[in-house]
C-alpha cells in the first residue's frame, strides 16, 4: 500500500475519534447536568427613591434561573410603568409588586398610624444638606426656659426618619419671596403635636444619628455651656510649717582689732 495513503488513513481516523469523543462527552454532560430555562424579570435600571414614579429607562430586563425569584417579582415592565416605589431600589433590585405603590407622592409612604410632618430649616440646621430620605435625625429646639427665661438646648424627638427634603417658596413680612427648605420628617400624631409646638417655642436643629443606633438617651435640657464640662476633684493640700529663720550674726570691732560676735533673732 502507498506510504502517503496509510498517512491519510491515519490523519484521518485520529479526527474521526476526535469528534466522536467530543460528541459523546458533551451528551453526557448534558445529561448529568440539566439545562435551567431562566425567565425574564424587571429590576431596576438605576438607583431609585422612594416616592418616584417608573419610567421605562428606569427599568430593565434581566434573565435568572426561576428558583431564585421573589414570588411577587414582576416579568413585564408595563405591570411597573407608571407606579410609583415604596421603598429604596437599588440597581439590579428586583421590581416586585410589594415594592410598588398605585398612588404617588408623599401620601404613599406614610404608613398606617404615622403623619408626615414638614419643618422649615436652613442650611445649617440641615446638616449642611446631608439630611436626605432614608435619613435618620434628632430634633432639638432651643428656646427660653419658662422658670429662669434663660436659654437652653432640650432634645424633642429621637430617631426620627426623614421622607422628604427640598425647597418651597415662602412671603416674608417685607412681602419679599425667598426659597426655603423644608425637611419632612415621619412622626406619630403625639410627636407631631410635640413638633409643632418645639417650631413655635424656639430654634429647631435636625442632628444626624447612625442608622444603627436606636437608643433613646434622657438627659436634662442643657442651659449653662460648662454644664458638659467635667468637673475637677478637689485636691487635698498639706500644710507644712516653714523652717524657723537662721539667727543673725554681727562681729563687732574695736578700731581694727575684731572683739566678740553678737547674735540675735529676726
Amino acid at each position: 500500500m502507498n506510504r502517503k495513503r496509510l498517512v491519510f488513513i491515519g490523519l484521518a481516523s485520529i479526527v474521526l475519534g476526535s469528534l466522536v469523543s467530543s460528541t459523546v462527552y458533551r451528551h453526557l454532560q448534558r445529561r448529568m447536568i440539566p439545562e435551567r430555562s431562566g425567565v425574564y424579570v424587571v429590576v431596576a435600571a438605576r438607583n431609585l427613591m422612594p416616592g418616584q414614579k417608573l419610567e421605562e429607562q428606569d427599568l430593565r430586563m434581566v434573565r435568572y434561573p426561576g428558583d431564585f425569584l421573589p414570588p411577587d417579582v414582576l416579568h413585564a415592565q408595563a405591570g411597573a410603568v407608571g407606579r410609583w416605589t415604596g421603598v429604596p431600589l437599588v440597581q439590579g433590585d428586583f421590581v416586585t409588586a410589594s415594592k410598588l405603590s398605585d398612588e404617588g407622592g408623599l401620601p404613599s409612604l406614610i404608613p398606617v398610624g404615622m403623619r408626615a410632618a414638614p419643618v422649615s430649616v436652613n442650611d445649617v440646621v440641615s446638616v449642611a444638606g446631608f439630611v436626605k430620605p432614608g435619613t435618620l435625625v434628632d430634633v432639638l429646639v432651643t428656646g427660653q426656659a419658662p422658670d429662669s427665661h434663660k436659654l437652653q438646648t432640650i432634645t424633642v424627638l429621637q430617631n426620627v426618619r426623614v421622607v422628604a427634603a427640598g425647597t418651597q417658596l415662602q412671603h416674608t413680612a417685607s412681602n419679599e419671596t425667598r426659597e426655603a427648605h423644608v425637611v419632612t420628617l415621619l412622626v406619630s400624631p403625639e410627636d407631631a403635636e410635640k413638633l409643632t409646638l418645639a417650631t413655635q417655642e424656639g430654634r429647631i436643629q435636625l442632628i444626624i444619628r447612625n442608622p444603627r443606633d436606636v437608643s433613646q438617651d434622657k438627659r436634662p435640657p442643657a442651659q449653662d455651656l460648662y454644664d458638659a464640662a467635667p468637673k475637677r476633684k478637689p485636691v487635698k493640700v498639706k500644710y507644712i510649717a516653714p523652717p524657723p529663720p537662721p539667727d543673725h550674726e554681727i562681729q563687732l570691732y574695736l578700731g581694727n582689732q575684731p572683739q566678740k560676735i553678737v547674735k540675735f533673732k529676726q
